[in-house]
């Protein structure tokens, strides 16, 4: 009988000492895994950093067309009326032409929003 309680708390003893050392490593795996792949994560932060570097080349794009659609806009404004831009703009208007103008269409750009 001593040594079915002798094996019976030399069992319990080894319970109690791999039982904490195995919650602790489940719990460092489950914040290991979500410093990974969690919502805040290093893959989101990727994934963001490269939805910003997207943005940010979108906006250089649409700031550089707003700088060329202001330099055009300013040559049309009464006190400096560049006359060249306002003709161009009247043929456009219009739709005007010289016979002897050669006209070359361009395919339009399609619309991004």
């Amino acid at each position: 009988m001593s040594t079915i309680r002798h094996l019976r708390s030399a069992l319990l003893r080894a319970l109690r000492q791999t039982v904490g050392p195995l919650i602790g490593v489940c719990v460092v795996g489950y914040f290991a895994y979500h410093t990974v792949h969690g919502d805040r994560g290093l893959v989101a932060l990727t994934h963001l950093q490269n939805e910003v570097a997207e943005a940010q080349a979108t906006l250089t794009q649409v700031r550089g067309e707003r700088e060329e659609l202001e330099r055009r806009a300013n040559l049309l404004r009464p006190d400096h009326l560049d006359p060249d831009l306002l003709e161009e703009r009247a043929r456009a208007v219009l739709n005007y032409s010289h016979p002897d103008e050669l006209i070359i269409l361009l395919p339009r750009r399609p619309a991004t929003h």
